[in-house]
């Protein structure tokens, strides 16, 4: 499906979006944080460009699914060892762990629906975590209100993790073509709600 320069400009907007968080959004924070949400706002960032110069198509490549991953694992991790301090250990080996299984499952030949599932494990866990850790923070007055923000990122992250699984799976939800109609959108409203959450949480 070709890119339309509507796409290109959403997804321009999502960059910019992106490297702000990380040059200014996390520099108040403790390291293991500071990196965790700069790998995954960074990431996010080259996905974009990518996304802009080759188009769609990139999509298909199984190293970016394995680099995707990177995403919503490093913003898990950053959460949980900002307000999770007696299951840091653990969810550190989970993210090493995680990004490790997505990995050889995508490069070395894996019997039956392996990779499927070892992907949307790592995603499901990840995304969770992204959704339901800042809502319970908010609610418990641990942070302030705008910190739901980014449990409403991390529904976002998961429904369009969940699309392209499905679509890569070859059982798509949508059709491809309305999935990259409404992605660049997605990525978007994400990091947007993401920048916002953290800003005012």
């Amino acid at each position: 499906m070709k890119m339309t320069i509507s796409d290109r400009i959403l997804l321009l907007l999502t960059g910019l979006l992106a490297a702000w968080q990380v040059a200014i959004g996390i520099d108040h924070l403790d390291t293991l944080p500071v990196i965790a949400y700069t790998l995954g706002f960074g990431v996010l960032l080259v996905a974009g460009l990518l996304l802009i110069i080759l188009g769609f198509e990139i999509l298909d490549s199984p190293t970016v699914v394995i680099v995707s991953t990177l995403i919503p694992l490093s913003l898990a991790l950053g959460l949980a060892w900002q307000y999770l301090e007696a299951y840091r250990t653990l969810y550190l080996i989970f993210t090493l762990g995680g990004f490790l299984a997505v990995t050889l499952t995508r490069l070395i030949p894996t019997p039956g629906k392996l990779p499927v599932f070892t992907l949307a494990f790592v995603h499901g866990v990840a995304g969770l975590t992204i959704f339901l850790l800042p809502l319970i923070l908010t609610t418990n007055g641990t942070t302030r209100p705008g910190f739901a923000l980014v449990g409403l990122g991390g529904a976002l992250i998961g429904l369009g993790g969940l699309l392209l699984s499905f679509l890569k799976a070859g059982k798509p939800i949508l059709s491809r073509e309305t999935i990259f109609k409404i992605l660049p959108g997605l990525l978007l409203f994400m990091t947007t709600a993401f920048v916002a959450g953290f800003l005012f949480g």
